[in-house]
């Protein structure tokens, strides 16, 4: 009988019932959450689902994120993590983003440029009230970069700024903010527009040339490199991706790395960016310091954005929807289909998605010029 009762104990005390924390409890009930948000709601699930899994997972089982030791192997996501602190998984992210995007709305209305560059005005905000909370300058730079709802450049940046100490609060803030994109511009964008701006309808952008597109991303690549050389991984990427897709003789590789590729990555970065929120390390004062930062970042990102779109239709003679501001935040394509969304509420028959597009993927360029100006001023 004793020998029933210790194995039984035994048993017992193998189970995640007998480590399990409180603060563990609420971060899988956050990750539940999130699950319910990506497969209910829809609201970037690609993102949202490996991400919330990695964060159950590690609240479980916090070994899964161990480091090795001369005796043990580390963790599974221990080692896909590695990957997004070398950086490595950022960058393969914006080739296949790259593999993805039609950048002829940017090329059709080059204006569209200025929307992506005021929107990364919340990213220099945020910048510094960090400062102003305490943080040190790298760290407030890695933080602010979640305002451009870029998880990719928000993890290379924080990588080469070595402040890998945030990484996972950073990471998840900018990841949860681009996959709740559709709450939280909406109000913003009306707050800021009557009705009878986000009903103005806009004309028809101009076809593009293949050769224009061709050129685009060799053009582009030189021009930025040459100025902020530390982009090259994030802009080379991107624009070798769109190479492949424009070029029309790789259709292979554009096939691969907008597909397979891309969503291997997305495996191996969404869970291991989750496997970072173990309640010990999660649940901190400084942690919320950048979610709230994030939010702050990203709500004025959005709000300079249709400001100067605003902006923009006054000096065109309202010909410009002051909504496709707000898709200069590099939330690609979600911020330029909610721009599309606000905008036919207004009126059913207008159609903003592609002239959207324009200022959205401008915004991923800007970030990433963002991030190679904070590498460049410390640097790196």
């Amino acid at each position: 009988m004793d020998y029933v009762i210790t194995t039984l104990e035994n048993l017992a005390a193998q189970t995640a019932f007998a480590n399990l924390t409180l603060g563990n409890y609420l971060m899988i009930l956050v990750g539940c959450i999130f699950l319910y948000l990506a497969i209910k709601k829809g609201y970037e699930p690609l993102l949202l689902i490996p991400i919330a899994f990695g964060m159950i997972l590690v609240n479980i089982y916090p070994d899964i994120m161990a480091e090795p030791t001369d005796s043990a192997n580390g963790g599974l996501l221990y080692y896909f993590y590695q990957l997004d602190e070398w950086s490595i998984l950022p960058s393969l992210i914006f080739l296949g983003v790259g593999a993805m995007t039609d950048f002829g709305p940017l090329i059709a209305n080059p204006a569209s440029f200025l929307l992506g560059a005021a929107a990364q005005f919340g990213i220099f905000t945020a910048y510094l009230v960090a400062i102003l909370l305490g943080f040190n300058d790298k760290a407030a730079a890695a933080i602010s970069i979640i305002g451009g709802a870029d998880g990719p450049t928000s993890i290379f940046l924080c990588g080469k700024l070595q402040q890998t100490e945030y990484m996972g609060p950073i990471a998840v803030a900018a990841y949860s903010y681009m996959s709740l994109v559709p709450i939280i511009q909406p109000p913003i964008m009306r707050l800021f527009t009557t009705k009878k701006e986000r009903a103005i309808k806009m004309e028809q952008l101009r076809p593009v040339s293949k050769l224009e597109k061709i050129l685009f991303p060799i053009i582009v690549t030189i021009v930025v490199c040459l100025l902020l050389p530390t982009t090259a991984p994030l802009i080379g990427m991107l624009m070798l991706g769109n190479l492949f897709k424009e070029s029309g003789v790789v259709k292979q590789l554009a096939d691969t790395a907008a597909n397979t590729l891309m969503y291997i990555v997305v495996i191996l970065l969404g869970t291991s960016v989750g496997a970072t929120t173990s309640a010990e390390a999660f649940l901190k004062l400084t942690t919320i310091k950048i979610v709230v930062l994030g939010l702050v970042a990203f709500a004025v990102g959005t709000t300079v954005g249709v400001l100067f779109g605003k902006l923009m239709c006054k000096a065109t003679g309202g010909k410009v929807n002051p909504l496709i501001g707000s898709a200069g935040v590099s939330a690609v394509p979600m911020a330029a289909r909610v721009s599309q969304k606000v905008g036919t509420e207004a009126d059913p028959s207008n159609f903003l998605l592609m002239h959207a597009m324009g200022p959205n993927v401008a915004g991923v360029i800007g970030t990433a010029v963002a991030a190679g100006v904070f590498m460049a001023i410390f640097g790196v």
